[in-house]
């Protein structure tokens, strides 16, 4: 799965390397303990006048669809299993028309160790590259609030999450992994023109395992379990 996770980049470098554009008053606040109901980078492509438009915005993590009576529905979205996200009816509309990436510049997972305690590790790109993992996006329109209320609409997203590859690391450190793109994988998932959502899914599960072949599993200081620190001291690697 993928609850915590690291972006601390700056908004031009993160608007670069996804090869994006962004509202010049965009804002991202860098952390390296991102947690669930929090505001993050999302990125995600819309046709304008038949040109693709390749585009940063800032969502709340965690899935509200937009049938939901209120936003608490996104505490418990954070995460889509692949699996079942073709039938899921909090997930089944955004995956047809409303992909997104989530870039990371690594994510977070506790390994549980012989004594019953629990053994934080930081995953990530071993050169450093940032990484995108698959993701959803939904707008949800806040029927308490007036047409004319900044507010009025909330943009949410979802990590999607695999099976583990069977053997390995990742598969010793947990069952489950957040899906992640490759530059082709990228472009397809976030292309609107796709409108088979099944097939864009195969696609981007087919390479996932190469993608996460390239990362390495640093462990980390427990300080990293409270949400409360959040310094880059959190990222390196303990004996």
């Amino acid at each position: 799965m993928c609850g915590r996770y690291v972006m601390a980049r700056a908004v031009g470098d993160l608007v670069a390397e996804l090869e994006a554009e962004a509202d010049a008053n965009l804002e991202l606040r860098a952390s390296w303990n991102v947690a669930p109901t929090t505001d993050v980078p999302i990125v995600l492509e819309r046709l304008v006048g038949g040109t693709h438009h390749r585009q940063v915005h800032v969502a709340k993590w965690g899935l509200v669809p937009r049938w939901a009576k209120d936003p608490s529905v996104g505490v418990r979205s954070f995460n889509a299993r692949s699996e079942t996200v073709l039938e899921k009816p909090t997930f089944r509309s955004a995956v047809k028309s409303r992909r997104c990436a989530v870039p990371v510049e690594g994510y977070y997972e506790w390994k549980k160790l012989p004594d019953g305690t629990k053994q934080p590790y930081f995953v990530h790109d071993a050169d450093g590259t940032l990484t995108t993992l698959a993701g959803l996006y939904e707008w949800w329109k806040n029927p308490a609030k007036s047409d004319g209320d900044g507010d009025k609409w909330l943009l949410s997203c979802s990590i999607l999450t695999m099976a583990s590859p069977p053997d390995g690391g990742l598969a010793a450190l947990h069952d489950r992994l957040p899906v992640p793109l490759g530059r082709d994988g990228l472009a397809e998932w976030l292309n609107p023109a796709a409108t088979d959502p099944a097939a864009v899914l195969d696609a981007v599960l087919c390479d996932a395992y190469g993608v996460a072949a390239g990362w390495r599993l640093d462990p980390v200081r427990a300080d990293v379990g409270n949400v409360r620190n959040d310094s880059s001291e959190l990222t390196v690697p303990v004996g």
